[in-house]
């Protein structure tokens, strides 16, 4: 076993230490003691702490204290003093002080630690600063923003926050957030987002709450995080800011359902005229018959647009997956039956388009299931396939059948008002139409910008 002697232990540490008598008469100093308050190693001691310049900042400071520690067996622990005077004016003393006894003859002694930290409290100080601007600036902002230590408790709340919510700033700086106000913000969706924010750098935007906020009333918050620094200790925290979008979202809201309300009016106005178109089907002459079909096909698509805009309560994206199953389903029942032989199934991923594109799309759709439907099944049995999907940078939406082929129906690829309806379509949407066909069936295929789908 090594043995190794008190005095390597002193001259070891980095604390100056210092053995003082009762009377204050300095008997011992270590290295970095001598170091710290600049006495030579050839210099005595066994001298009063007072004949060494540097121990004017002790005495200052410190003498009644330590011999009342001599005294009453207290302590000092870690209290930091400031040097007035002599080499060390200026200068941060971080003091330990305690009552020793010498093995053996219990003589008193006084043992003092001191370290430097004058460097340290300088950058506390200045992070103090920092931090007290950061106060101010956070004052000035109009949103209420709260700053969140990692653990989720708050460490400052703006003026606006506490102004808003109604509360002092003793009732949230130190409370976790999810404890504020009456639990509304005890979200887990919410808290995960807030934990992910410091380690995963994951800053988010947007979050909505909606709940009772006490006299505030029925609110609406969007919430932002980000993470920011502290100055000079790296401290990280979380910046969270509060929007409140209450009036915002509520003239949505009523805008969505004036919009709901207009589309399903006009859904309705529609199909009244397709009832008109119906019942001059009844009485028109054979010739006229088809154009009054094809009429009410036509109508009937853009109607179950405005069903599906009435039914989303917006005048936003339409669902295309959606919107062509409608026109399907008005396809069966306008031109197949239940005892049809002939099948029209839908293929699309899930696109939205605009309004505006979504009235030439199912006007396209509507001409070429309706063509396929009548000329490309002389026996009464076959597929009509609708598909709509990305297809190398492209949107291609296409109508195929497996029937007879346009070499054998040549009225399915004519230049009647139907294609020329399909052709105008098409290039309203800016895209292009290819055709092929073959004795397994036809296949249209509208290729169109990405643009066209959200």
């Amino acid at each position: 076993m090594i043995e190794v002697s008190a005095n390597d232990l002193v001259e070891t540490i980095s604390s100056a230490l210092l053995v003082l008598t009762p009377e204050l008469v300095l008997r011992s100093l270590n290295r970095a003691g001598r170091k710290l308050f600049k006495v030579d190693v050839d210099e005595p001691l066994d001298r009063p702490l007072a004949d060494f310049e540097v121990g004017h900042c002790l005495i200052d400071a410190l003498a009644p204290r330590l011999r009342r520690i001599v005294a009453e067996d207290g302590v000092i622990d870690e209290e930091e003093i400031t040097c007035e005077r002599g080499s060390l004016a200026g200068r941060v003393l971080r003091i330990s002080a305690r009552k020793v006894c010498r093995p053996g003859n219990h003589v008193p002694f006084l043992l003092l630690s001191a370290d430097d930290v004058t460097a340290a409290r300088m950058a506390q100080d200045e992070v103090d600063r920092a931090w007290r601007l950061a106060g101010s600036i956070v004052d000035t902002v109009r949103d209420p923003l709260v700053v969140l230590e990692g653990n989720m408790t708050v460490a400052m709340a703006s003026r606006s926050f506490l102004g808003i919510f109604g509360v002092e700033a003793d009732q949230v700086v130190g409370r976790p957030l999810r404890d504020l106000g009456e639990g509304q913000w005890d979200v887990p969706a919410l808290r995960k987002l807030l934990t992910g924010v410091v380690p995963d750098e994951a800053a988010f935007d947007g979050y909505e709450i909606e709940d009772d906020f006490g006299p505030l009333g029925r609110r609406i918050f969007r919430l932002n995080a980000r993470k920011v620094f502290r100055p000079g200790n790296h401290v990280t925290r979380l910046l969270l800011v509060f929007e409140d979008v209450t009036e915002a979202r509520l003239l949505e809201r009523h805008r969505d359902l004036l919009a709901a309300e207009l589309a399903h009016r006009i859904k309705n106005s529609l199909q009244i005229i397709t009832s008109f178109v119906a019942y001059e089907i009844r009485g028109a002459a054979e010739a006229c018959i088809g154009g009054y079909e094809a009429m009410q096909a036509r109508i009937g698509a853009v109607a179950h647009l405005y069903d599906v805009i009435s039914r989303s309560a917006s005048l936003g994206p339409v669902p295309v997956r959606e919107y062509l199953e409608g026109i399907a389903a008005s396809l069966r029942a306008s031109l197949l039956g239940e005892t049809s032989g002939i099948e029209i199934v839908v293929e699309a991923e899930q696109f939205e388009i605009g309004p505006d594109q979504a009235v030439p799309v199912g006007l396209v759709v509507n001409e070429l299931a309706t063509n396929a439907i009548k000329y490309a099944f002389p026996a009464g049995r076959g597929r009509v396939s609708i598909s709509f999907e990305r297809r190398d940078g492209e949107v291609a939406l296409s109508v195929a059948d497996d029937g007879v082929g346009l070499g054998k129906s040549p009225q399915a690829g004519g230049s009647g008002m139907g294609s020329r309806f399909v052709d105008a379509f098409v290039r309203q949407l800016g895209g292009t139409l290819a055709t092929a066909a073959g004795e397994n069936g036809s296949t249209f295929t509208i290729r169109l910008p990405l643009s066209v789908v959200s």
